[in-house]
């Protein structure tokens, strides 16, 4: 999913240990443009904090009737240096991207996608989603992988129950179940529905510093209560970690090591400093022919950042030119491309 607000968050930041206990987040409401479109509940990032373990990005939607926000239609936009992972409570959502995968996302099914050096992609949700309700999530990418090859993958995995509880273990190791789905830093990502009543011991990773994002219920992590909507933080140095169901209740669990390196995240950019959120915004503005009002860009020229087309010339998308480039160009998508927001006039720093 893109970020498109007007003005978008830019968050700098070096992952840090909390002190012991759980911390609560609360959601900023987010809308996603237009009258009528999605807005989402973001827990993450925060100016206090940014990063729970490589996971950088918490939108948390629905469930939304699609017969009043008209659902989901994000147009082709760009992203580097982190993953987006979609999981979906319900509905049905249409991925296309620039590396020319095609896929479903449902619910109970993960699909991620790696942007690496840069990718574009598109999702519509598909004409017989009548709610819509999931998360989307992103990852940074660290420096050994930010600069790699796009990808993407597709997963479903088998539930796995036990007195009270049932859950889904869609990245990592968790209740001794385990993804297939590699990740380029230790991370853990689970949804969890849990009786009203039961008390859940999970065994994680020390190392790890987690987050428990509550869709429904009210849940204690660790003792602490955490309403619906609400993410609790919980810092490195446990080893079991206990949540209590006072309602029935869904949750999704992240997890993952401390990333320990400074990112820049602006818009749909992760990058490492200022210039290179400018240079990553500039090339989309040249890919799309888009002009720049607030001469930003300069120019704006006919050719992609590479200088030249796609192997049949631009692609037109409702009147709008996409010349091939560094986002490459969506295929079989024909929504006008997303323009990039205009820049702060302040340069992107460190937020604490």
């Amino acid at each position: 999913m893109s970020n498109p607000e007007r003005d978008p968050d830019e968050v700098v930041c070096a992952s840090e240990a909390a002190p012991a206990g759980v911390e609560v987040l609360t959601a900023r409401d987010v809308p996603l443009g237009g009258p009528r479109a999605m807005r989402v509940r973001r827990t993450l990032p925060q100016r206090h904090r940014s990063l729970v373990g490589a996971w950088c990005f918490v939108d948390h939607y629905g469930p939304d009737d699609v017969a009043d926000t008209g659902g989901m239609s994000v147009a082709p936009h760009p992203h580097t240096g982190l993953q987006t992972v979609s999981w979906l409570f319900t509905g049905e959502i249409e991925h296309r991207d620039s590396a020319g995968n095609q896929a479903m996302v449902r619910p109970g099914e993960l699909n991620l996608m790696t942007a690496g050096h840069g990718i574009s992609h598109s999702e519509v949700s598909s004409p017989r989603t009548a709610t819509l309700h999931g998360v989307q999530l992103w990852v940074a990418l660290p420096a050994e992988s930010r600069d790699g090859a796009a990808g993407f993958a597709h997963h479903v995995p088998e539930p796995v129950t036990g007195d009270g509880w049932e859950a889904r273990v869609f990245l990592g190791r968790l209740l001794g179940t385990a993804s297939p789905v590699p990740t380029h830093t230790p991370l853990l990502g689970a949804e969890l529905l849990l009786r009203a009543g039961t008390t859940l011991a999970l065994d994680v990773a020390e190392s790890f510093e987690h987050a428990v994002l509550v869709d429904s219920g009210l849940v204690g992590v660790a003792g602490q209560e955490v309403k619906a909507t609400e993410l609790g933080y919980v810092a490195p140095g446990r080893q079991r970690l206990e949540l209590t169901a006072y309602d029935d209740a869904r949750v999704l669990l992240l997890g993952g090591e401390p990333l320990g390196e400074a990112i820049v995240m602006w818009w749909n950019f992760v990058g490492r400093s200022h210039e290179e959120i400018v240079a990553f915004r500039a090339e989309w503005q040249r890919q799309i022919a888009a002009p720049a009002p607030d001469g930003q860009d300069g120019p704006a020229g006919h050719d992609g950042p590479d200088g030249h087309d796609g192997p049949d010339g631009p692609v037109v998308a409702d009147g709008q030119e996409v010349r091939d480039g560094r986002f490459g160009v969506v295929i079989g998508d024909h929504l006008p491309p997303i323009p990039a927001p205009p820049l702060p006039n302040a340069r992107l720093k460190h937020r604490p």
